[in-house]
């Protein structure tokens, strides 16, 4: 085959390329890459030079597919994603490598930390694990994640989501402090009781019940983070809606107590999300599975 239409000339930069448009900048790109911007834009520019196409319309702060780069990036993404099909299909589990960079709430966090290092790490060692434990939804394409483990509803639309069941919800406080503040019973005594909020994106999550009955409660404080609330809920600052798993030892220990156990609060759907379309790198599809797994068996085993 002649060298000058050899498409394997070409492969060099056919992952930048792909990387940049998915994540819409070179810097984005070079995050996902685990390389550097520069190098990033080298690899591309040298792509355009053997294509003799100019694949990106370029500025100061927008990179933008030409004519010509879209019609490409539509022909080659395909090929690019079976083959990486390809190769996981004849490696072994233990043979997975690689970066995989998720973000995952800061309670389920907690939670799955301890299985994570203590079986899926040395089960995979080939396999880097970048945890962001935020509440924080991030965008996984501009922001260059893997995957988000996601507890509640699921806005994006462009995203493969898995489903991963559901975990239910509670109301807990210290018995301190229903002992000094008093044990509501109804929805207008707990309107009045002392709450910590929880905030995501900026705005008040309000209390819904399994019934339809809603709530939205000033708090005393107001935290972002499952973490916060339930060290708050423990330290008596006021009534806290929580994951249940997530405050289990706690209500065994007697460190928190159920607030209006008769009156249950919904399950949260979780739910797993990535950007890879059809074709997850076997890391990612490993730890998705083993995730799975370990949610089941919480779901399983309830206190």
């Amino acid at each position: 085959m002649d060298k000058m239409n050899n498409p394997l000339e070409n492969a060099a930069g056919l992952s930048a390329f792909i990387d940049a448009v998915e994540t819409g900048s070179f810097s984005a790109a070079a995050r996902k890459a685990g390389a550097t911007p520069s190098s990033v834009s080298k690899s591309v520019a040298r792509l355009e030079a053997r294509l003799g196409v100019q694949l990106f319309a370029r500025s100061t702060r927008t990179l933008t597919l030409t004519p010509e780069g879209a019609a490409y990036f539509e022909r080659v993404m395909p090929l690019l994603r079976a083959l990486g099909e390809a190769q996981d299909v004849v490696q072994t589990a233990a043979a997975a490598t690689g970066r995989l960079r998720v973000s995952m709430p800061t309670d389920l966090g907690r939670l799955l930390l301890d299985p994570l290092t203590r079986v899926f790490m040395p089960r995979h060692p080939g396999v880097k694990l970048e945890l962001d434990m935020s509440d924080r939804h991030v965008d996984l394409i501009r922001e260059g994640y893997d995957l988000a483990l996601r507890a509640g509803q699921v806005e994006e639309s462009d995203l493969v989501v898995r489903s991963l069941g559901a975990a239910p919800l509670t109301l807990v406080a210290s018995p301190e402090h229903l002992d000094r503040h008093g044990r509501p019973k109804t929805l207008a005594e707990l309107a009045t009781a002392r709450h910590v909020g929880y905030r995501l994106g900026g705005r008040p999550f309000p209390i819904r019940f399994a019934d339809g009955a809603t709530l939205s409660p000033e708090g005393v404080l107001d935290c972002d983070s499952g973490f916060a609330l339930r060290a708050a809920a423990v330290n008596g600052v006021g009534v806290a809606q929580l994951l249940r798993w997530t405050v289990d030892e706690d209500i065994r220990a007697g460190r928190l107590e159920v607030v209006m156990p008769n009156a249950p609060l919904p399950v949260v759907p979780l739910r797993m999300l990535h950007a890879f379309g059809r074709f997850q790198p076997l890391r990612a599809r490993l730890f998705s599975d083993f995730v799975a797994e370990q949610l089941a068996a919480m779901a399983r085993n309830p206190s």
